[in-house]
């Protein structure tokens, strides 16, 4: 059982987004195409114990999902010409034209991220049709309750189907608008598989990098001139290059300062760098950078210091202070008190994150640098109770283990 069980969770994993994205663009229905995949996995917890893992799990959920679509259209709109429902039941061809956009899943995220829609619930909805998140994933993303996120996407939904918003494959001059909500749902996508949020995944889940990084390099394809586009994936790459050196052989977070650099990825940090340099000779044209091209500066200071004694800590914090002022969210000024805390002392720095206390009580982040701030200014006992809180709102493993060994040495 607990084989067929496995089997489920990773065909979930591997053919949700596929199923969903292909499902949409056959038969022109969001909700459809979520309610049959959904069906299909059902159909499948309750068939493959019995009947054992078919060969090919992805053939079996995908011919599933498309009888339970078809199905439910023959209940749904009897009316309907019955050549047009056997040409659906038996015609595997698109819903509609392919456009310029050939890979199913980007299609989809275009789709989703339709500019009608509040971007909050662009994002949102997306990640919970095809970013293989669950809700409560997707609502530690947002630092908000579940129930509020369940909230968002229903309005959402909802929207969709009282404004009749096409689901059409977006035009070439529809990209650029609805490239935002793309980029943010990429870097949420992969930010949940470069740290994973919840207890019941491995602390780092690489399927969903690798599939962030190549449907980032398609959007880069499509809109090669666009910074952003760039700038994102010069900063994942250059995260997925320290990908190995994160996690320990005891399954702990290895912090930045503790990596082994002779372990990261330099194929990954060369073509990072080349991005970035592209995007600099940009703003040296007077093209201002954007936030991923800011955030993937900072990471280029740190991959370029062969040493953690070697990192610029000055040009990181400009770096913030340019981001802050294009993006200022509690969580750009937590980050910033990183390169405070090297340049004036952990002191200063502790002062700045405790005014950052009441957004940001509920952020685990927000405790374990606080935590560490704390324990550097010899207050060990108030930096326990920091490791505890930390500890009690992390979800990913490895970094609770780090959290409590370094914790425990203080006791």
């Amino acid at each position: 059982m607990s084989d067929v069980n496995g089997a489920i969770v990773q065909a979930h994993r591997d053919e949700w987004t596929r199923m969903v994205a292909s499902l949409t663009r056959r038969f022109g229905n969001l909700d459809l195409a979520e309610e049959a995949a959904a069906e299909a996995f059902a159909a499948a917890v309750a068939r493959w114990p019995a009947d054992g893992v078919p060969p090919n799990p992805g053939a079996w959920l995908t011919t599933t999902a498309n009888r339970k679509a078809i199905d439910w259209i023959r209940r749904e709109n009897k009316r309907d010409d019955r050549h047009q429902e056997a040409q659906m039941m038996y015609d595997s061809a698109p819903h509609e034209s392919i456009g310029v956009i050939e890979d199913d899943e980007l299609r989809l995220i275009f789709v989703c991220c339709h500019p009608a829609l509040a971007m909050e619930a662009r994002v949102a909805l997306t990640l919970r049709m095809i970013g293989g998140l669950t809700m409560p994933e997707i609502a530690r993303a947002f630092l908000v309750p579940e129930s509020t996120m369940g909230q968002r996407i229903t309005r959402a939904k909802a929207k969709i189907k009282a404004a009749r918003i096409p689901y059409r494959v977006p035009s070439a001059a529809d990209l650029p608008r609805r490239v935002g909500g793309v980029l943010a749902v990429l870097f949420l996508i992969f930010n949940e598989g470069y740290l994973a949020t919840g207890p019941d995944t491995g602390p780092v889940r690489a399927d969903l990098t690798a599939e962030a990084i190549r449907l980032t390099r398609l959007v880069r394809a499509l809109l090669p001139e666009d910074g952003e586009v760039a700038g994102l994936l010069a900063l994942m790459l250059l995260t997925e290059a320290r990908r190995t050196a994160r996690i320990s052989v005891d399954g702990e977070l290895v912090p930045l300062d503790q990596q082994d650099r002779g372990a990261w990825d330099a194929g990954l940090i060369a073509e990072g760098h080349r991005l970035i340099r592209e995007r600099l000779a940009a703003a040296a044209a007077g093209v201002a950078p954007g936030r991923y091209q800011i955030l993937a500066a900072i990471s280029a200071v740190h991959t370029s210091a062969g040493d953690i004694r070697d990192t610029d800590w000055s040009q990181v914090l400009a770096l913030y202070d340019q981001l802050a002022d294009i993006d200022p969210s509690p969580i750009i000024s937590l980050n910033r008190t990183i390169a405070v805390a090297e340049i004036e002392g952990p002191e200063v720095a502790l002062a700045t994150v405790d005014r950052l206390e009441p957004g940001l009580n509920g952020y685990h982040a927000f405790h374990a640098t606080r935590a560490d701030l704390l324990r550097r200014l010899g207050r060990s006992h108030d930096a326990v109770a920091a490791y505890d809180r930390a500890i009690e709102l992390a979800g990913n493993t490895a970094e609770t283990a780090n959290l409590t060994r370094r914790r425990d040495q203080l006791q």
